[in-house]
């Protein structure tokens, strides 16, 4: 008994059942040993002596060592992974088109009638607002009145409406 913990410390090698061949000891347990394995920790149960390598357990942990291998050599860097990871589809040029034909046949739409002046009266009260802060800008320089100053502002405003 004591010779075969001493093995399974050194070396890290478990028999299968049968006893006749050996296997590395597995990181990873197949499902059926995993809720053995939990049943006997919810039980309090130690197991006497180890228990033997199951085939399931075995494959398991020769997959999951050729996963770890696979991942290592990985180049996250290719350019077939940035692509396989976008999570956009490629574009639609047909849908494309049409919606840019559809913006334009509505932006024309809009231009017609009363919206034709809409750009135009969003420009004048810009070039009405930059008109006030030049007056405003030219009496703080001449250094008027205060009283003259309300009143060229006043007046300014009255105009500009």
């Amino acid at each position: 008994m004591g010779q075969t913990y001493q093995q399974l410390v050194e070396k890290e090698w478990v028999s299968f059942p049968g006893g006749e061949l050996e296997g590395a000891r597995p990181r990873t347990l197949c499902a059926p040993c995993r809720e053995q394995l939990k049943r006997d920790a919810a039980r309090g149960v130690k197991p006497s002596r180890p228990r033997a390598l199951c085939f399931q357990c075995y494959r398991a942990d020769l997959e999951r060592e050729r996963k770890l291998q696979a991942a290592g050599q990985l180049d996250t860097a290719s350019e077939a992974r940035f692509q396989f990871a976008l999570p956009l589809e490629p574009v639609n040029h047909p849908r494309l088109e049409r919606l840019r034909a559809e913006r334009g046949v509505a932006r024309a739409e809009s231009s017609q009638g009363a919206g034709r002046f809409v750009d135009r009266r969003r420009q004048a009260q810009i070039a009405a607002r930059h008109a006030l802060h030049a007056i405003a800008a030219g009496l703080k320089a001449r250094q008027a009145p205060p009283a003259e100053r309300d009143r060229a502002l006043a007046s300014s405003l009255v105009a500009s409406r």
